[in-house]
């Protein structure tokens, strides 16, 4: 296949493409400025906005596959604001579905998010639910993923914990947490999700499906907070902060220009990032198959 990954040199993109080229398929990477000195060797590339349809309409034609992974990060508060998330997620993804249409795209495969809900409590999952809404609603096939938190070699999510501390209380031995760090996560590793991805592209088994997935555990973010530090043989103290008094101080905390987290951040560590019913068995595959967050950070 001949496939277009739309944010293929971001984390889940630099997996994603080798994982590809592998399977021995044409790869482009569109991006507002993609750097072809780090992508792997036979990969095309294609600038270009998604929020700008006419930056990507011409890019985007005569491939037989879009992959959509451009995104912001819901873990903290984006430039711009939280109307970035509908301009980057519900928009942009509106201008991708057009140009697969346009162009005579088949396949078109949507990276959403566990919780994805157009009425949703933050503006990340709102624009999550309505990109997807674009997706269902168009004439192509597709497929929409929703993971958890992903993790591995250059993500965000293991020091985002750390993140967390700095802006609570730097520089001392303690460590507190909002609500007692009690919202739960399902981590999943990369590359264990780039390869349901990449069968998802390929099986018309998963035409029309959209699929929940996540890690093997289900953890709080206490308990991840404590795998973190114990990976650098170092002790922390958590004390719980009444998410009352988190949601006062993010919320304040965000109108300072610099500071990283907001109120949304505030309301998305109110609900768990965990699956119903995980959707790996979809793709063969088992949870004894996956990586652990622990066995990542060697605890």
């Amino acid at each position: 296949m001949d496939i277009l990954v739309a944010g293929g040199n971001g984390f889940i993109g630099s997996h994603l493409v080798p994982e590809l080229l592998d399977a021995d398929h044409e790869v482009t990477v569109l991006a507002r400025n993609p750097d072809s000195d780090a992508l792997p060797d036979g990969v095309e590339t294609a600038s270009g906005d998604i929020t700008a349809y006419d930056s990507i309409e011409s890019s985007v034609a005569g491939h037989d596959a879009v992959v959509n992974l451009v995104a912001l990060s819901p873990l903290f508060k984006p430039k711009g604001g939280d109307k970035m998330h509908d301009e980057v997620h519900r928009h942009g993804t509106e201008n991708l579905v057009r140009a697969a249409e346009a162009g005579g795209v088949g396949r078109f495969l949507q990276m959403s998010a566990l919780g994805a809900d157009p009425d949703g409590a933050t503006a990340y999952i709102r624009a999550k639910g309505q990109a997807e809404t674009h997706v269902t609603d168009s004439d192509l096939d597709w497929t929409i993923i929703r993971p958890s938190v992903v993790f591995g070699d250059g993500g965000e999510f293991v020091s985002f914990t750390k993140k967390l501390k700095g802006m609570f209380a730097p520089g001392v031995p303690i460590y507190p947490l909002p609500g007692g760090g009690k919202t739960r996560f399902q981590p999943i590793h990369v590359d264990d999700l780039v390869g349901m991805l990449a069968e998802a592209l390929t099986d018309d088994a998963h035409v029309g499906e959209t699929y929940e997935l996540g890690g093997p555990d289900n953890l709080t973010l206490r308990e991840i907070t404590n795998m973190v530090y114990e990976a650098e043989e170092k002790s922390v103290s958590i004390v719980s902060v009444p998410m009352a008094l988190a949601g006062v101080g993010l919320t304040l905390g965000g109108k300072i220009p610099g500071f990283p987290m907001g109120a949304d951040q505030y309301r998305s560590l109110q609900f768990d990032n965990t699956t119903a019913d995980n959707d790996i068995g979809a793709f063969g595959v088992d949870e004894a198959d996956l990586t652990t967050l622990a066995d990542y950070l060697g605890v």
